[in-house]
């Protein structure tokens, strides 16, 4: 047998997380000996066999290709990158409020220096659509937005890899079963072989959510069962939203409901932009994407409406309950569901007939149906307010031929205990991104990825 090979920092996960802290790291120090390790392909060899002509649904391929891969999920992501405390994660309550925006503008530096020059960097600061929204029971959420667009979202991933791959070793299509503590750093089980190394960054995004669970029960490390958001997207005319949309481009809006005082919130808004499926762990839902080429937008906007669920005793398994409700949908639509807002007020299911007569052209091929079958009437009476809400501010919201997709799932990790330094009860073993449960976006999933490499550098 030969030796094993032996690195001074294996990072798990090529996506944001992952991606920033091996720039950082390399960029700090040339000599060190860095390996990322990830499941997936190299950005120019992931592509989704689903085409809607010979195949139509997931054939559940070995990796993934649109959620695993060098870009991770927010590969093929619209590439939004808002720079804010007040949604994406909870990075601050580790590093702080000031470190944790500086970092995301640092994040937004490196991306203008690899592709992203000239896009658009949207804010709420002095709008007057904050006191509109007051005034109809919402609340719109402050940040700066950084929109790439999927299509230079991926000229910044294709820069940064041709950038690394020089300065560190990528091995792809190699899944991680386990992580072993050693005397003098870690072990790192592949599927392929092991490997040592000094430390060890996790950065195993939300499609790890499961694999994370089985690591940390394995090295004694302690978690806590996070939430599942569960709703629809929402498709309409984009000029219905354009007041929004041009002068912020993504509006966070968040709605209590009168009935059972929930929160229900827009999230990730794509003007003029397109539906999309979404894998996880075998289970079809739905996305939403938007280019910033003026030639691949469409005249529709979509975004979705979440309502955030967490359970504590008995049943634990937030994420488990999401998935159940996914496979409902699957089941019964064959992938995604569609129906129109008045079919689905009025009790009835939308078929072909009443789609095909639609004002709102569906920018995805879905399968009509009855959401009120998937969705618990507690989450779909949310959606429904939050629509009327949403109606106040932006008329038309709440037309008949408005199309809802379900079901959106946004699945996060068991939050990990760490310390401020984002590291484990083990030395050296950091975990961060959507993956430790800290993040929930680029900007702060990317910023944790920085932050990490700087402790290592002994540079916080």
């Amino acid at each position: 047998m030969g030796s094993i090979k032996k690195y001074d920092i294996a990072i798990i996960g090529a996506g944001p997380g992952g991606i920033y802290a091996a720039y950082e790291l390399t960029k700090e120090n040339k000599n060190l000996k860095v390996v990322v390790l990830d499941a997936g392909n190299e950005l120019h060899n992931r592509k989704c066999p689903i085409d809607g002509d010979k195949i139509k649904t997931c054939i559940h391929c070995k990796s993934c290709s649109i959620m695993s891969g060098f870009g991770g999920a927010g590969a093929f992501s619209d590439g939004k990158y808002n720079i804010t405390n007040d949604f994406g994660g909870t990075l601050y309550e580790y590093i702080g409020k000031e470190k944790a925006i500086e970092l995301m503008q640092y994040v937004d530096g490196i991306n203008m220096e690899h592709g992203g020059e000239g896009t658009k960097l949207y804010s709420t600061a002095n709008t007057t659509l904050k006191k509109v929204c007051m005034q109809n029971k919402l609340k719109l959420l402050d940040a700066s937005v950084r929109h790439l667009g999927t299509d230079i979202n991926f000229v910044v991933l294709e820069n940064l890899y041709n950038e690394l791959k020089e300065k560190v070793e990528f091995k792809f299509q190699t899944p991680v079963t386990m992580i072993e503590a050693k005397d003098s750093g870690y072990k790192i089980i592949t599927a392929t072989g092991a490997l040592e190394c000094e430390k060890c960054i996790v950065s195993v995004g939300r499609s790890g959510s499961k694999w994370i669970e089985g690591i940390c029960e394995a090295l004694g490390i302690e978690t806590e069962s996070n939430r599942v958001d569960i709703g629809v997207r929402v498709e309409l005319p984009a000029v219905l939203f354009s007041h929004l949309t041009d002068e912020l481009y993504e509006s966070k809006i968040v709605y209590k409901t009168e009935k059972f005082e929930d929160k229900v919130r827009t999230f990730c808004m794509n003007p003029k932009g397109s539906v999309v499926t979404e894998n996880t762990n075998g289970i079809v839902t739905v996305n939403g994407h938007s280019y910033e080429d003026p030639e691949k937008q469409t005249d529709m906007t979509n975004f979705a409406l979440l309502v955030s669920k967490h359970f504590s005793e008995p049943f634990k398994d937030s994420n488990g309950y999401g998935e159940s409700i996914a496979r409902l949908s699957n089941m019964l639509g064959g992938g995604v569901i569609v129906q129109r807002f008045g079919d689905l007020i009025r009790g009835r299911r939308t078929n072909h007939k009443r789609l095909a007569s639609s004002f709102a052209r569906p920018t995805l091929k879905a399968e009509p149906g009855d959401l009120s079958l998937v969705l618990p009437k507690r989450i779909l009476d949310g959606i429904i307010e939050m629509i009327y809400a949403l109606d106040k501010i932006a008329p038309g919201t709440a037309n008949d031929d408005t199309l809802l997709y379900g079901v959106e799932v946004k699945f996060y990790n068991l939050d990990v205990k760490l310390n401020e330094r984002l590291e484990t009860r083990h030395k050296g073993l950091y975990m961060i991104g959507d993956g430790s449960g800290v993040t929930h976006s680029l900007s702060h999933a990317s910023a944790s990825g920085v932050f990490v490499a700087r402790d290592i550098l002994g540079m916080n």
